[in-house]
């Protein structure tokens, strides 16, 4: 019940946090070359599926202690996510004081979200694996924008357009690697696509559109390739 009782704990100040700072985005001034829509930045209404992500995972954690309180399977999946989600409460105020900071909360966030996601269990898979699997998808498109526009912003090596085709590219890695390995989080996946999708609408027809279609098209080659995965080898 412990671990039940964190994960209601930690969903609750991780979803409050939305309510004391916002972020769309790091501010100009917090970076020595402002970065002003950086290419790798999705458009802005991609950042309102943090609402769907905030609901799911408090309908989760509720039905959680309510009615698998002492469920080992749902256990295994709740200490990686306590410590997502413990990271992750201060992220929005971090991320307005420090690019850095916040770039590296966020990889630090997004790595136990994805364990949290292989260890969800079989069943209750709207209510287990379906929103953690949405949470760890965002944050790893999330955790390369941040890197791409930090990087850039302080002229590392590459340029901002050179940094979002690098910072796809490792998202798309990272992604398909994850996506193979546990062919039966598919919303980890469709949720990355999200992401690129935003990330075309708010470029246009150049480069890092052509690039993240074929991140999109990839992603789909895997997921409909799993889609036909009898279900019982699946969730192996």
């Amino acid at each position: 019940m412990k671990h039940a009782f964190l994960t209601v704990l930690f969903t609750a100040t991780f979803v409050g946090s939305s309510f004391f700072s916002s972020f769309s985005g790091f501010e100009s001034s917090q970076l020595p070359i402002p970065q002003i829509d950086p290419p790798i930045q999705p458009a802005g209404y991609a950042f309102a599926i943090w609402g769907l992500i905030y609901g799911w995972l408090i309908v989760s954690a509720v039905f959680g202690i309510w009615k698998r309180g002492t469920d080992p399977a749902w256990n295994t999946m709740r200490t990686p996510l306590i410590i997502s989600l413990a990271l992750g409460t201060p992220w929005l105020w971090v991320a307005t004081q420090s690019a850095i900071a916040a770039t590296a909360l966020i990889f630090a966030m997004a790595v136990p979200a994805i364990l949290a996601m292989l260890r969800a269990p079989r069943d209750d898979r709207w209510l287990a694996r379906k929103p953690v699997s949405i949470y760890a998808g965002w944050l790893t498109a999330a955790s390369f924008v941040s890197l791409g526009s930090t990087m850039a912003g302080y002229g590392i090596v590459l340029g901002s357009l050179g940094w979002a085709y690098l910072g796809i590219i490792l998202a798309l890695i990272v992604t398909l690697s994850v996506q193979i390995k546990a062919p039966y989080a598919r919303a980890y996946g469709l949720t990355v696509v999200w992401a690129l999708i935003g990330i075309i609408i708010a470029n246009g027809m150049n480069g890092v559109t052509a690039l993240s279609a074929v991140g999109i098209v990839a992603i789909l080659s895997v997921w409909t390739y799993q889609f036909r995965i009898p279900p019982l080898m699946a969730t192996q």
